[in-house]
């Protein structure tokens, strides 16, 4: 018979093989067989008896030790973007261990309160006990919410802040985790809905006075879950960061270099130039420098930098705050190509022709030294003859080139036909407290479309160039719209008396054609909208399927990598494809691409929404003190239940519901997006002006309620009336999808509906 083991070795291999803990791997392991098996078993025992093991479903583990597959919870990402889990149960003194759960690509999607079988494996100097990888998803997402805590008398309630929940949630007196009467929460529902009295949910999580000032985009910070605090070795990297010196890169500092941003920036990640070509072969050309921020100096690939920059994908931007993808070390700082300081950049020198179009292009890993950083608006004053102090000097060497190539590149741009919508952007200005003290549309300068086609030709150059190199990267992506949007892009276009090229392959051309019928008339906000519905989401990939809405072949984002991580993978590709240094794209970067790419366009769309849902809090606080006044605006959409509105003087969306819209049954026609008056006939569709008056506005929520007066300058009618009623100035409502008298282009499904 074998010797058995002694105490410490059966103690030592049980914790160092977690995974392979039944009696018989332990036997197999020290070679035990026969009637030795009994005094092994006996051993076991004494040491369970004893609390030095623990046995868990014939398996045996240090106290506390969690087998090696388990059912655990998904708590969600922290505020970092890491995945944690807990155990479902926990009965072992002191706290559970903390499970890190790493997912692969061909994982499934989970989130706070999704149960998985997962394979768990011990770790030791972390700040977790367990790695955990998903084996299999067993339940759906817990339902959570965020809103107001009301106390009562009973526990309380949860007052939603989500536009699309209505339901307030009811609180038991031993579910309220004491949180006081106002207090912004986040709760959990517990069972299932009841058909009868509010559901029950209990408070998980207690987030502060929701008024307190710039409250709101903290709001939408932990409803989208993004990451705003950075872990202690991402910070420690960026702290301890050197500015980059000369070496082997290309000294560019002779070069007149400006930054051109908003007023008020902080991250200046792009500067350019433009010097008449003095090649005789190419008369009136130019050679163009875009110099991009040296990011991938800083944030190297595997690094906590670059594990947190992956994490955020993006920069998220709101009207009080910005939560950058880099540390400020490094976003405001070294990376940030601020006037008369050296910084390391990535740029590139572009040769164009007379028309615009790019001739020639070489990239280089270089030191630069901006001339000065300058906002659009200083800039356009100096062009229309109003320079000040700083932009005077740099006016006829500087500012008057930067034009002169502008011009010869909307000559290129007119000659591709990207896409050419007009959709104004809102801008929302605060007061240090964070009270909205107005809302107004930006203003475009032909400064920022001068910086717009600079960086889309550098794109354009970077994706050029890797391909001619064969090196992997991530292309931006637009994809064509898809038939059938494009087919009710049509029928709108032509109930509105316009035209759009039919039976040919769609151009971006085509398109402007339609969008120039529409302007200067009441339909121009309308085929703008509608346009713009009718297309894909743009997103990252590996594979270049082009950019339908630039018109252009190839297309990759260069120009922004302090605030994009796309960008920052471009610059390695860059990197390592010019063997400029040992920081370009690795090899793990290369395996998950793929992967990267779908994870930071998840990343930006995220962001969207979480900036989209802040500016409508912020503008229902706004005009939260104007409840009764009338606005006129446009409506936006239709569906059963309502229409939406948007503002002319604010561009806020609000809710007309249906039982606001006259006096009679509607039917919706889902296909052409319409209400119909069953009694009256009153046809309502987008791109109708109306009048309302504001009903409601919930700032919490950022939801906007609003009463029809009037479509088209007619008052509503009252109903209980045939088809051919007139309106009250003797005219035929029309159809606001199609021309009076055309016949539908085909059959639709109509649903009633009900007020």
């Amino acid at each position: 018979m074998k010797q058995l083991p002694t105490r410490q070795d059966l103690l030592k291999w049980i914790a160092e093989n977690p995974g392979e803990t039944a009696k018989r791997d332990i036997a197999r392991a020290f070679g035990i067989k026969g009637a030795a098996r009994i005094e092994l078993k006996r051993m076991l025992k004494e040491l369970a008896d004893e609390g030095v093991l623990e046995k868990k479903a014939r398996r045996f583990a240090e106290p506390g030790d969690l087998p090696p597959i388990q059912v655990i919870e998904i708590v969600g990402p922290d505020r970092s973007g890491d995945l944690w889990a807990k155990v479902l149960e926990w009965r072992v003194e002191g706290e559970p261990p903390r499970i890190l759960m790493q997912t692969g690509r061909d994982d499934p999607a989970v989130g706070r309160g999704d149960r998985v079988l997962a394979r768990l494996e011990k770790v030791s100097g972390e700040e977790h006990a367990y790695v955990g990888r998903i084996i299999r998803k067993l339940g759906q997402t817990a339902q959570r919410i965020l809103g107001i805590f009301r106390l009562g008398a009973e526990g309380g309630r949860i007052l939603p802040i989500d536009k699309g929940e209505a339901k307030e949630w009811a609180v038991s007196r031993d579910n309220t985790a004491d949180a006081r009467d106002g207090e912004l929460v986040e709760a959990e529902l517990l069972g299932k809905r009841q058909s009868l009295g509010l559901p029950r949910a209990k408070i998980v999580a207690r987030l502060g006075d929701p008024g307190a000032p710039k409250a709101v985009s903290l709001i939408a910070i932990h409803q989208h879950g993004i990451p705003d605090l950075f872990p202690d070795e991402a910070l420690r990297q960026a702290g301890s960061a050197k500015p980059a010196p000369l070496g082997k890169r290309e000294d560019l500092r002779h070069l007149d270099l400006v930054t051109i941003d908003p007023v008020d920036a902080r991250d200046r990640d792009d500067a350019v130039l433009a010097l008449a070509d003095e090649d005789p072969s190419n008369p009136g050309g130019f050679r163009l420098w875009v110099a991009i921020a040296d990011v991938a100096h800083y944030v190297t690939p595997g690094s906590a930098l670059d594990r947190e920059a992956k994490k955020r994908g993006n920069s998220t931007y709101f009207p009080d705050r910005v939560v950058p993808m880099l540390p400020d070390a490094l976003s405001g700082d070294l990376c940030s190509l601020h006037e008369n300081v050296d910084r390391a950049c990535m740029a590139v020198e572009m040769r164009i022709d007379a028309e615009g179009r790019k001739i020639a292009q070489r990239f280089t890993r270089g030191l630069m030294r901006s001339k000065a950083s300058l906002s659009y608006e200083m800039v356009q004053e100096a062009i229309d003859g109003r320079p000040d102090d700083k932009t005077a000097p740099l006016l006829e060497t500087v500012l008057k080139p930067l034009y002169a190539a502008y011009a010869a590149l909307k000559r290129a741009r007119a000659a591709r036909q990207p896409l050419e919508l007009d959709l104004p952007e809102r801008r929302i200005i605060l007061s240090d407290e964070g009270k909205v003290l107005s809302v107004a549309f930006k203003e475009r300068f032909d400064a920022h479309k001068l910086i717009e086609e600079f960086m889309v030709l550098a794109n354009v150059a970077a994706a050029e160039e890797l391909q001619k190199l064969k090196s992997p990267l991530l292309f931006r992506v637009h994809e064509e719209p898809a038939p059938d949007k494009i087919d009710a892009l049509r029928e709108t276009a032509v109930a509105s008396g316009f035209t759009l090229a039919k039976g040919q392959v769609l151009k971006t051309a085509h398109l402007n054609a339609l969008l120039k019928q529409a302007e200067g008339t009441d339909h121009q906000e309308l085929m703008n909208l509608t346009t713009l519905r009718s297309m894909t989401q743009a997103y990252y990939g590996p594979d270049n399927l082009g950019h339908f809405g630039l018109a252009l072949k190839d297309y990759a984002h260069f120009t922004s990598p302090i605030r994009r991580y796309s960008d920052l993978i471009v610059h390695r590709s860059l990197i390592k494809a010019h063997g400029w240094g040992e920081d370009g794209l690795s090899r793990e970067d290369i395996e998950l691409l793929a992967e990267t790419a779908k994870q930071i366009s998840d990343s930006e769309r995220r962001s969207m929404a979480a900036e989209r849902d802040t500016t409508d809090r912020y503008l229902a606080a706004w005009l939260s003190d104007r409840v009764g006044a009338e606005f006129s605006g446009r409506i936006s959409g239709v569906q059963k239940f309502g229409l939406f509105v948007r503002l002319d003087e604010s561009g806020a969306d609000g809710l007309v519901p249906i039982r606001e819209v006259g006096r009679e049954f509607f039917h919706y026609d889902p296909d052409s997006q319409t209400l119909m008056g069953a009694e009256t006939g009153l046809e309502i569709g987008i791109g109708a002006r109306v009048t309302v008056r504001l009903r409601e506005a919930a700032p919490i929520s950022g939801g906007l309620i609003l009463e029809l007066l009037s479509i088209d300058d007619q008052s509503l009618p009252s109903g209980r009336a045939s088809r051919g009623r007139k309106g009250p100035r003797g005219k035929p409502y029309k159809s606001r999808t199609r021309r009076e008298g055309e016949k539908p282009a085909k059959s639709r499904k109509v649903i009633r509906t009900r007020k």
